[in-house]
């Protein structure tokens, strides 16, 4: 599969929520160890989680200037180091690889910054669970993006590009979301995040939406999320995620 990877910086940011959509909305919570920060629909985001759409959203438009702020906000909140790379690693699947690329660089400078400065940042740990391969890792991945949608994906794509399909279960379900070092809410909130900081894949953002509700995070929360990027200067992607969570309850309910 290493011969592949570098073709899903363009197929898997414009592929991977819009194939997601052809599988039934679902509400359901989802069961899983790698989370971390579990939440109720009594409970709202701690301030490491609200931390995180801001940077997301900040490093897939390029603003340096907000991202060191967002970077630094999110350290500060808690965020180890190992976490927010991870963050930016991950990025890379929806935003491309020149932005994730540029935003480890602005992280490595805050990191030092803050180091210079006395601050010492916890630094987290590294994945530590196995990575199945071949076979066993589309399996795996699979699972996890079934676990995700709610419901098994299907669509029309995959049957006109297959390739597609497997890149998504194996790479970014499989090898991805299989690193133990960042909880699956996180990892949704980082992606409603990438998704909100664009115009014209409405369609992505509110499947994104739709999995984060199926990971436990409410709408409620979501909305939270809404009012941090307002905060933080970054209105538009606050409105594109309103939208896309009305779009999603208006659709629930039909």
């Amino acid at each position: 599969m290493n011969s592949a990877i570098p073709r899903l910086k363009q197929a898997v940011a414009v592929s991977i929520a819009a194939t997601i959509l052809s599988a039934p909305p679902s509400f359901s919570q989802i069961s899983t160890n790698q989370r971390q920060n579990t939440m109720t629909a009594q409970q709202t985001l701690s301030r490491t989680q609200q931390a995180i759409a801001p940077i997301t959203v900040a490093a897939a438009t390029g603003d340096m200037a907000q991202l060191s702020v967002a970077l630094n906000e999110g350290l500060d909140a808690g965020l180890t180091v190992s976490e927010t790379k991870e963050i930016l690693v991950q990025l890379y699947a929806y935003a491309g690889f020149p932005r994730s690329l540029n935003a480890l660089g602005a992280l490595m400078k805050v990191v030092d910054a803050r180091r210079q400065r006395g601050v010492q940042d916890a630094p987290g740990r590294d994945p530590n669970a196995p990575i199945p391969s071949g076979k066993d890792l589309l399996a795996a991945g699979t699972a996890t993006q079934t676990k995700l949608a709610g419901a098994p994906v299907q669509g029309p794509v995959f049957e006109f590009a297959p390739a597609i399909d497997e890149y998504l279960k194996t790479h970014l379900f499989g090898d991805i979301f299989a690193r133990d070092n960042l909880d699956w809410q996180s990892r949704e909130l980082a992606t409603v995040g990438v998704l909100s900081a664009a115009e014209g894949i409405e369609a992505q953002l509110q499947s994104h939406v739709r999995i984060s509700m199926n990971v436990g995070i409410t709408p409620a929360q979501l909305r939270s999320v809404a009012e941090v990027l307002s905060e933080r200067d970054q209105p538009e992607a606050a409105r594109r995620l309103r939208n896309a969570i009305e779009q999603v309850e208006a659709a629930a309910k039909r």
